[in-house]
């Protein structure tokens, strides 16, 4: 029998025999009971992803299982849909509508959540707003219509920190109505980049009553794509490969790049920018997507890598062959197309860009009755609450950041781990209003255009980077701190960062009751949300 102490700021949580004890002065011992199993006895090995190619009025047989699955030299369990992690890629034609019959066999009720496509409000996978929860063995149909083209996917909208961490995530492709929508290349590969915390050879433990990590984000300490650690691509010498990335992780940004190939940026969330630029690497916050064409000059080894202000992740490999590709879309690859069909598009909307903001937001993180009795017993001198380490302190109840504007790393790792929903509440505050998360009530009508202010202030108990996502709307970035974005595409998440103040134009075009929140999955569980319904 082994003991382990992990001592942070308020408790001591004690591990013995596998059984994890929380000791804080006010309470006593305290058992954590109702965690998640990390059983694989009799699971099913999980599958590699495929891609379905789906036609307009097809159904299809969606189903969430329990799988167990080898990360480096451990065997965890994990969860899949269809067996595959990532799940089947759906691709589609623009506006086609198909049928998904949806079936929950995992240990946690779930939705199906079509994260950034503009469909029926109804099938939008928010429980107890479009649906009712699917709990394990239950089933749900979805029918999903495609009305833009670009990547997009699919996710749980209940227990996301758990659910999607273990496996639940998959993209829909949508091709194009016009052929020459995208410029000529030799492949498309789509990659989820993701991350997954490992813990004594297991995926380190989720308790099944609430998140945890609610302060940060639960950062992984092993880095995937497409669910591998190891992840390769074979090439050609000369070939030219679109590449569809989304970013899947519950909290981690990533700095995107191959060095050594020549990367242009074409597109995002929601399919082309008004003009295609060359680019060393793109940043992506979770659930935001970067389209991405790469020509790979010379043969030899390409590396897929995430790079932070202190360190270089190497992601996976790209292996060009000295073998020429047949054709090769070099030339093609050397013109920064402009999209006139994109600016033409967004010329409907340039009238509203300089209009005063309709709706002004600001984020930041409240403080629940557990921290505050902490607060007050250490004002009596009954708690440390000064024992952060990492270079932060707690002063006055503020718990300072490190004052990066992205938090690319877990710079609290105790107090983090220790943090859930009801000591750490994230607040999206409507400043005209004084109302907070869900009790927001925003309305509007269709062909509304909405000019949203978003500020992320420093002065917060612990400023960081925030995933703004709105549901079956989608928005343009129009600036960013006063300066403005001369390169616009149709987005769904913005990244907003520490102490920074962006707005954007939501073009209201699908009527209904949802929800906007960040997607940072802990701040999703620790309240940071809220609703708006758009009228016909």
């Amino acid at each position: 029998m082994k003991n382990k102490l992990i001592i942070g700021f308020v408790a001591v949580i004690i591990v013995i025999g596998g059984i994890a004890f929380l000791q804080r002065p006010d309470i006593g011992n305290k058992v954590m009971v109702g965690s998640f199993s990390t059983d694989i006895t009799g699971l099913a090995e999980v599958k590699s992803s495929e891609i379905v190619e789906l036609k307009n009025g097809d159904s299809y047989d969606l189903t969430a299982l329990i799988v167990k699955k080898t990360i480096g030299n451990n065997v965890v369990k994990m969860l899949a849909y269809n067996g595959m992690i990532p799940g089947p890629m759906i691709k589609v034609e623009q506006g086609a509508e198909i049928t998904l019959n949806f079936t929950n066999n995992t240990d946690v009720d779930a939705t199906i959540h079509s994260h950034g496509v503009r469909l029926k409000n109804k099938f939008d996978g928010i429980p107890d707003v479009t649906q009712k929860e699917v709990s394990p063995g239950e089933s749900f149909t979805y029918k999903v219509k495609f009305p833009d083209e670009g990547m997009y996917w699919y996710h749980p909208h209940i227990r996301e920190d758990y659910a999607q961490e273990l496996g639940l995530y998959g993209n829909y492709l949508v091709v194009p109505s016009d052929r020459n929508y995208w410029s000529p290349v030799n492949r498309e590969v789509a990659l989820f980049i993701d991350d997954i915390l490992m813990a004594s050879s297991k995926i380190a433990v989720f308790s099944k009553a609430s998140a945890d990590h609610t302060l940060m984000g639960r950062f992984g300490n092993t880095m995937l794509v497409n669910g591998e650690t190891d992840y390769t691509l074979q090439a050609k010498t000369g070939e030219v490969i679109r590449f569809y990335i989304t970013n899947s992780a519950n909290t981690r940004t990533f700095n995107i790049s191959i060095p050594g190939a020549k990367m242009k940026l074409v597109g995002a969330d929601g399919g082309k920018y008004e003009r295609e630029t060359w680019s060393d690497g793109v940043i992506l916050s979770p659930s935001e997507r970067a389209i991405v064409e790469v020509l790979f000059t010379n043969a030899g080894s390409y590396k897929l890598e995430h790079k932070t202000p202190e360190r270089t992740y190497t992601l996976g490999t790209i292996a060009v062959s000295p073998e020429k590709v047949t054709t090769s879309y070099g030339k093609e690859f050397g013109v920064l197309r402009s999209n006139s069909d994109i600016q033409s598009e967004i010329d409907a909307l340039r009238s509203s860009f300089n209009k005063p903001a309709d709706k002004r937001l600001k984020l930041s993180i409240g403080i629940g009755m557990d921290m505050q009795g902490m607060m007050q017993q250490e004002q009596t001198g009954g708690y440390n609450m000064h024992m952060m380490g990492n270079g932060q302190s707690i002063s006055n109840g503020l718990m300072m950041a490190s004052g990066d504007p992205i938090e690319w790393e877990d710079s609290n790792t105790m107090m983090n781990a220790m943090s859930n929903p009801d000591m750490m509440k994230w607040v999206i505050l409507d400043e005209d209003t004084g109302k907070k998360n869900m009790d927001i009530d925003w309305n509007f009508k269709v062909g509304d255009k909405v000019k949203i202010k978003i500020e992320n202030g420093r002065n917060s108990m612990h400023p960081m980077q925030h995933p703004i996502h709105f549901h079956g709307q989608r928005f343009l970035v129009l600036s960013t701190n006063g300066k403005l974005n001369d390169n616009l595409v149709w987005k769904d998440t913005t990244l907003v960062q520490n102490g920074d103040t962006v707005e954007i134009l939501v073009e209201m075009t699908n009527p209904g009751e949802w929800m906007a929140h960040c997607h940072i999955a802990e701040h999703l569980e620790a309240n940071m949300i809220f609703g708006f319904t758009v009228k016909s």
